[in-house]
């Protein structure tokens, strides 16, 4: 224990030495001063102590100060250690860690026979401030002792120069800024050890530019904090400021360096905008509104486009109704007027506006704002006249008498000054009902009215009155008269349907629709009644609250067509007959076909008493063909002709209907052989040459429609030009000679007793006194002869 305390000591003193920076000696003792025995006495004690509570590890060594950037020479001695075993075996010495064996390999070395160790190199504190190393013991490569660490302390030196964190610095402060506020902050760092004024910086700045009122800005020494040191920035006349900034280590003595700090004065609404004129004058039409009135410039020294110069606008003198409005233009360095409502140069002919403007954001301080005066006249136009109201409600029958009154518009000229004539005219009168007159504007009933037409739309028919005046340029307003028609029971009530079907068989009935045109209280209920016979076969029926009949037979009926007629009262009893084709088919219930047997004729039977006329019918025709019979019979005992090739005044029937199969060839050349033979023979128009009066094809703005059709009539009666011309016009050609005989070949004799005019008696009372005139008691001759291709039907 004894050799190893002292191995110790002699460790430590060496250790000591060399931390006090004395060279140690192949000796310590004598290297070693008193004070520095001293302070290795207490740090022997305190070894001590350690050594007396560790039992695992004997060495305990303080660290190890080297100062960086040292010159040398190297490798340079630093520490000489050895261990108490060395009496005793041999001992070897090795040195791990970083800066040994491990990065940064080579820095430190260790004397393996000596123990001496040293420094190969300048220590840089900014790059390794602290290295651990490890001392190893040993004997054959044998631990001999428990390795010791040792710590190595780089002791620092002001080598580096302060660093500004970046250059320039920018900044900015308002021109309104007060005394004490801040503007922004610039730093310095330094790679130093903080812990030593080799890195306590500190702050100073010079100004550029220099004003009259000194220094603007001032800075913290310490923090490196730029304020305001005095009021009064200006955008308009110092727009930038540049401060030169020096940070210095040790306090402000050591190393410097330089930076620039840009500080930018930001604008303020410090400048109130200025009108370019202090009064203006301009003119707008009365009656428009959204008319550019006039454009006021004005001009801001603040910055451009920012809120502090923008504009804005109010006027706040003489737009008491607000007929003016202003905002401001898409420069925001102008103010544009224009019209928010119709001016009346007969109520106010000159406006008087005082205008005032300011900036989008209050000002920064207190400013006097700029006006303007506008004075505004107001041109007069030939504005038209006005209805009021402008819609007028009039209710009447539409059975008003034609000529009768049906309302008086007025309409008034808002021009008083110019004392014009207003007239009248009705326009969209579509189905021409009504008339205006043009001074006094009484609209009267023109032609009979009718509630049902298509030109009325809910009874009521709209026209459009207009009223003009007689300026030079007429002006005209515009009215609207709607009349309400009252409903007459003018229309009769209707089967909608034409033709219906039903079956033989338990029909369904058939349902008819009631249509009246007339409207509620002249319509429905509806009352449908059979006529004569028709009762005998049909029954109807009425449903009053939805205006349907229903019609259906009382008994079976053959398969065919048949008639009903039908009258029809509306509930004033004001009625329509209607016949309704009514189809039987043979089928039960409700038709969904129609089958009509082919051996039942398609017949209109619509009754019994149809049918019994026709049987009459037909034995009266029975009877009037036996009475011919027996004439013919009675005439052909007569020996006494006809006067020979003497025309007949009696009824012929020609035995041919044409149109038939047998009828289908014509001979068509006897109709034209004329033109055959003369094939220049043409029709020629002759032309008139005098020229073609104008018609008017339009009427012209406010003429009534039948001045216009009398002038046209009166044209056309008078044109000169109009068809039909003086032509030459051909219609046959009879050719040299005629091939049908002359009728001059057909005799007729003077002797009034070879004719027989008594036939004429038969044919009625006015032949009868044909018969008297030309008889005068003639013998009654027979005709034995008839004209060929006729047979006589008497």
């Amino acid at each position: 224990m004894r050799s190893s305390w002292t191995g110790t000591v002699l460790f430590l003193c060496s250790v000591i030495v060399a931390a006090a920076g004395i060279q140690p000696g192949t000796n310590c003792s004598h290297t070693v001063t008193p004070a520095h025995l001293e302070n290795s006495y207490m740090g022997l004690q305190q070894f001590h102590a350690a050594r007396l509570n560790r039992v695992k590890r004997e060495w305990v060594i303080p660290a190890i100060k080297f100062p960086e950037n040292d010159r040398g020479p190297y490798p340079k001695f630093m520490v000489k250690i050895k261990s108490s075993k060395e009496d005793k075996v041999a001992v070897t010495y090795k040195l791990t860690g970083p800066g040994a064996d491990q990065p940064p390999e080579g820095v430190f070395t260790l004397d393996r026979r000596s123990g001496a160790l040293y420094v190969t190199q300048p220590l840089d504190r900014e790059r390794t401030a602290k290295y651990g190393l490890w001392a190893h013991a040993l004997n054959n490569g044998v631990k001999a002792e428990q390795p010791m660490e040792l710590i190595i302390d780089v002791i620092d030196q002001n080598d580096n120069n302060p660093e500004f964190t970046q250059n320039p610095f920018y900044g900015e402060v308002s021109e309104s800024a007060d005394v004490g506020d801040s503007v922004m902050t610039v730093t310095a760092v330094d790679k130093d050890d903080p812990q030593t004024n080799n890195a306590i910086i500190r702050y100073v700045k010079s100004q550029i530019p220099q004003t009259s009122e000194g220094d603007m800005f001032a800075i913290n020494p310490v923090s490196g904090t730029i304020s305001m040191m005095a009021g009064g920035l200006d955008r308009e006349t110092h727009p930038e400021y540049r401060l030169i900034i020096v940070a210095a280590d040790m306090e402000g003595d050591g190393l410097t360096a330089t930076c620039t700090a840009v500080i930018t004065v930001t604008d303020s609404n410090d400048n109130a905008p200025q009108f370019s004129v202090k009064s203006i004058s301009a003119s707008v039409p009365e009656n428009e509104v959204g008319v550019e009135v006039v454009r006021l410039k004005v001009t801001d020294a603040d910055e451009s486009g920012s809120p502090n110069a923008n504009t804005k606008y109010a006027i706040i003198q003489g737009n008491d109704a607000g007929q003016f409005s202003i905002a401001a233009g898409p420069s925001k360095m102008e103010g544009i007027i224009t019209t928010a409502k119709e001016t009346d140069f007969e109520s106010i002919p000159v406006f008087t506006l005082l205008v005032v403007v300011t900036n989008e954001v209050p000002f920064s301080g207190p400013l006097s704002t700029s006006t303007c005066t506008v004075t505004v006249s107001v041109v007069d136009k030939n504005e038209p006249p006005d209805f009021n109201p402008a819609e007028i409600h009039k209710v009447i029958s539409e059975g008003a008498a034609v000529g009768s009154s049906v309302v008086d518009v007025r309409a008034t000229d808002p021009d008083t000054a110019r004392n014009q004539t207003v007239r009248y005219e009705i326009q969209n009168d579509t189905a021409r009902w009504l008339s205006i007159d043009q001074r006094s504007g009484a609209i009267r009933v023109r032609t009979s009215m009718d509630r049902e037409s298509h030109s009325v739309r809910d009874s009521k028919y709209t026209v459009l009155v207009l009223a003009y005046d007689d300026g030079s340029v007429p002006a005209t307003g515009t009215g609207t008269l709607v009349v309400s028609l009252l409903d007459v029971n003018d229309n009769r009530p209707v089967i909608k349907q034409r033709k219906v079907s039903l079956c033989n068989s338990e029909p369904s009935p058939a349902l008819l629709d009631i249509v009246d045109l007339d409207g509620p209280g002249h319509a429905g209920p509806f009352t449908v009644e059979l006529l004569g016979e028709q009762r005998i076969n049909w029954t109807v029926g009425v449903n009053s609250t939805s205006n349907v009949a229903a019609l259906a037979p009382k008994r079976e009926l053959s398969p065919g067509d048949y008639n009903v007629l039908m009258r029809i009262y509306d509930v004033d009893m004001l009625y329509q007959d209607s016949t309704l084709d009514v189809e039987v088919c043979q089928c039960r219930g409700a038709v969904s076909s129609c089958f009509i047997p082919h051996s039942v004729p398609r017949l209109h039977i619509p009754s019994l008493t149809t049918t019994v006329l026709g049987t009459v019918l037909v034995a009266l025709i029975l009877l009037l063909l036996l009475l011919l019979f027996l004439r013919r019979k009675w005439r052909l005992k007569k020996d006494v002709p006809l006067l020979e090739g003497a025309p007949r005044d009696n009824i012929f029937y020609y035995d041919e209907e044409g149109g038939g199969e047998e009828d289908q060839e014509y001979d068509l050349s006897h109709l034209h052989r004329g033109l055959d033979n003369r094939p220049l023979v043409f029709c020629t128009d002759v032309v008139p040459a005098e020229s073609r009066p104008t018609y008017c094809r339009q009427p012209k703005a406010n003429e009534d429609i039948s001045k216009f059709l009398e002038e046209n009539l009166h044209v056309a009666d008078h044109d000169p030009t109009a068809p039909p011309y003086d032509s030459l016009l051909v219609f046959d050609y009879e050719g040299a000679g005629s091939e049908a005989d002359s009728l001059s070949s057909v005799n007729s004799s003077d002797s009034d007793e070879e004719q027989d005019f008594q036939s004429l008696n038969h044919w009625g009372p006015r032949f009868s006194r044909l018969a008297d005139l030309y008889t005068r008691g003639t013998d009654e001759h027979d005709d034995t002869e008839t004209l060929p291709g006729k047979t006589e039907w008497v």
